[in-house]
C-alpha cells in the first residue's frame, strides 16, 4: 500500500464517513474508490484534486506527509486554493517565525509541505510583526541592496496572488529559480516580472504556474553595521542637477 492509500483510509476514518458516501462525493462508484484506498490502483491527478478538495489539504501533503504523525490543528489552512501550510506555535498559540538557513536551503523546495521539516527549522519570534504566517529566508548576492549576502529575509505568507503589489519587494519559491528575493510586477496576463534593485542585473519573467509560494517582505536581519553608502547617490543627483541648471541656461539664452 503506499502513503497516499494509507492517508485517504485515515483521514476518512477520522471523519467517520463510510467508502459509499466519499465516493459519491467525488462523483465515482465505490468500487473504484476502494481501489484507491487499498492502493490497487492509482488515482488520476483529476481525482487527486477532488480528494484534496474534500479534505482541505494540499495533494503535496497527500501524497507525501505521513497523517498520522502529524496534528492537523498545526496546519495553516487558506481560502480559495485549499492548500495547508505546516506551522509551528508556541504554547500560547503564537506563531513561530521558522528559519530557512543557508545550510538547510536546498532542501526547502522538497520540504516545504512537509511539516516534519518544518519542525526541524530554526524558530525565532518577533512580536512586533502582528498578524499572519511569517518565515525567514536566506539572502544571496548583491541584487537587492541594501539587503547583504548572508541576510535573513523575514516575509509575510502571500494567500492570494491578487493581494501582491506591483513595486513591493517578495520572497518567491519557485519550480524553476528556486528561492528569490525580487521586486514584482504584474504587468504580464500569465506571469511575473522580477526585477532587481541593482540596475547590473535583468529583469526577467516567472510563469505563474511556476510559483510554489509568494512571501512578501517584513524585515530584515543583516549581520552589519557598515554604513551604508551614499556617494553614487549623491552624485546622480549633482549629475541630474547640473543638467537642470544647463537647460535653465539654454532656455534663458533662446528667450
Amino acid at each position: 500500500m503506499s502513503l497516499f492509500s494509507d492517508n485517504i483510509r485515515v483521514l476518512r476514518v477520522r471523519q467517520k464517513i463510510s467508502q459509499e458516501k466519499l465516493a459519491e462525493s467525488l462523483q465515482i462508484t465505490r468500487g473504484r474508490y476502494v481501489k484507491y484506498e487499498d492502493g490497487t490502483s492509482e488515482a488520476p491527478y483529476e481525482i487527486l484534486k477532488k480528494i484534496a478538495r474534500y479534505y482541505h489539504m494540499s495533494i503535496d501533503l497527500l501524497l507525501s506527509v505521513d497523517i498520522r504523525k502529524i496534528d492537523i490543528q498545526h496546519l495553516l489552512k487558506l481560502e480559495n486554493n485549499r492548500l495547508v501550510l505546516p506551522i509551528m506555535v508556541d504554547h500560547q498559540g503564537e506563531n513561530y517565525i521558522e528559519v530557512v538557513t543557508q545550510k538547510v536551503k536546498a532542501g526547502y523546495l522538497n520540504g516545504y509541505a512537509d511539516p516534519e521539516y518544518i519542525e526541524s527549522l530554526q524558530q525565532i519570534s518577533l512580536p512586533f510583526l502582528g498578524p499572519g504566517k511569517h518565515r525567514g529566508f536566506p539572502v544571496e548576492g548583491d541584487s537587492m541592496p541594501p539587503h547583504e549576502d548572508g541576510s535573513i529575509i523575514v516575509g509575510r505568507y502571500v494567500e492570494r496572488l491578487g493581494d501582491v503589489q506591483d513595486g513591493k519587494t517578495y520572497i518567491l519559491i519557485t519550480k524553476t529559480e528556486g528561492m528569490v528575493y525580487k521586486r514584482l510586477n504584474k504587468n504580464k496576463k500569465n506571469a511575473l516580472v522580477l526585477e532587481s534593485d541593482n540596475n547590473f542585473y535583468p529583469n526577467y519573467e516567472v510563469r505563474l504556474s511556476d510559483i510554489i509560494e509568494i512571501w512578501e517582505y517584513r524585515c530584515n536581519i543583516g549581520r552589519t553595521d557598515k554604513k551604508q553608502e551614499l556617494n553614487e547617490i549623491q552624485d546622480l543627483k549633482e549629475l541630474i542637477l547640473d543638467v537642470k541648471r544647463e537647460v535653465n541656461e539654454i532656455r534663458k539664452n533662446k528667450q
